[in-house]
């Protein structure tokens, strides 16, 4: 008889737990933040590796052969045009200006003898034309002797920068023997390639025209202090890559750049009425993204999107949604498909607005 209120006891604990229970769930039912997405005119920056080129970039090399005499700059030395760089021993060159000289005065005075027996007939006309040839064939001598002599001076076709030196003074030449190179870097070209689709997007653009602005963003994670403009675009694709080259010119007033530098170029493009949904709001199952859709029953349904563009903290959604679509904004791990959810609808707007001034 005992046994009876020890069960009765029991009975009323486990119904008690499980009210206690029931009310605990009840009181913990959570409620989801929900948004929409939103249309704003925007723009996007693509990025694309880069290589800097010199608007001017040359070998200098030896005309002659001989030795080198005389180095008169430095490597990483700025010079003006017409500067002296390298002399090459002249002797030789100069004794041969010597003899062609001489040898010109010699064509010179018999021409000079054959006109006067000329002109008394006392030798024909073709002797006369023979000697004004061997006159001018000695002239031409004396100006190749003189232009071999200038090629011993080697001076600076423009203004820039000497870079690395390939030989030493007292170096024997060969002709056409490497020196250095001359780099103008007063602007600098910038190359970097395009794949074809975005190429396209490039090309239809209305706005076409007009110079794209271009930045530079260098190696050090630093954008260059001068702006670009793309000025050409290569006349074909690459078939491996499917790229195709652009040009930036740069200018580079305070000879940052230098040639064979990397970056990247950054492109700003400019995106109107675009649609914009939060990152955070999206979930990716097998390289598909998709997020969650709240219907008029207040129910979860799994959709998938497809995203045009990415923004820090937003993405351009090119389908699978509208701006009249309920998209669960935070908890997307705490829900399943089909679930029924309370929910708060955030304003889109002010979503956004606390993203941007996060991003900043």
């Amino acid at each position: 008889m005992k046994k009876i209120p020890i069960i009765m006891g029991l009975l009323a604990i486990v119904l008690n737990i499980g009210c206690n229970s029931h009310k605990e769930e009840k009181h913990e039912e959570r409620t989801f933040q929900v948004t929409n997405p939103v249309f704003r005119d925007t723009s996007i920056t693509k990025e694309y590796v880069a290589q800097v080129h010199s608007i001017r970039h040359i070998e200098l090399r030896a005309m002659e052969k001989g030795y080198l005499q005389n180095i008169s700059v430095d490597e990483g030395q700025s010079v003006k045009k017409g500067q002296p760089l390298f002399q090459i021993m002249p002797n030789i060159y100069q004794a041969e200006l010597l003899k062609a000289k001489a040898e010109s005065n010699a064509a010179s005075i018999e021409y000079d003898n054959t006109k006067l027996l000329a002109d008394n007939e006392v030798v024909s006309p073709n002797e006369l034309a023979l000697a004004k040839a061997n006159f001018d064939k000695a002239k031409a001598e004396v100006v190749l002797a003189e232009t071999h002599l200038g090629f011993t001076d080697i001076k600076a076709p423009f203004d820039g920068i000497i870079d690395h030196f390939h030989v030493r003074e007292g170096s024997m030449l060969d002709e056409g023997e490497l020196l250095t190179t001359l780099s103008d870097n007063s602007k600098m070209w910038v190359y970097f390639n395009v794949p074809e689709a975005e190429y396209l997007d490039y090309i239809m653009n209305a706005d076409q025209n007009k110079n794209q602005k271009v930045n530079l963003l260098l190696a050090n994670n630093k954008v260059f202090n001068q702006q670009g403009i793309v000025e050409t675009i290569e006349g074909e694709f690459n078939n491996e890559t499917g790229n195709i080259a652009f040009r930036a010119t740069f200018p580079n007033p305070d000879s940052i750049l230098r040639h064979g530098e990397t970056g990247n170029i950054l492109m700003t493009i400019p995106l109107e009425h675009a649609l914009l949904i939060p990152q955070k709001s999206t979930f990716e199952v097998l390289d598909k993204r998709y997020v969650f859709v709240i219907d008029q029953d207040n129910i979860v349904r799994q959709r998938e999107i497809k995203v045009g563009a990415e923004l820090s903290h937003l993405f351009v959604v090119e389908s699978g949604l509208n701006e009249n679509d309920n998209i669960l904004l935070e908890g997307i791990r705490l829900v399943k498909d089909g679930q029924e959810i309370k929910y708060e609808i955030e304003d889109a707007n002010e979503v956004l607005n606390s993203l941007e001034m996060y991003a900043e």
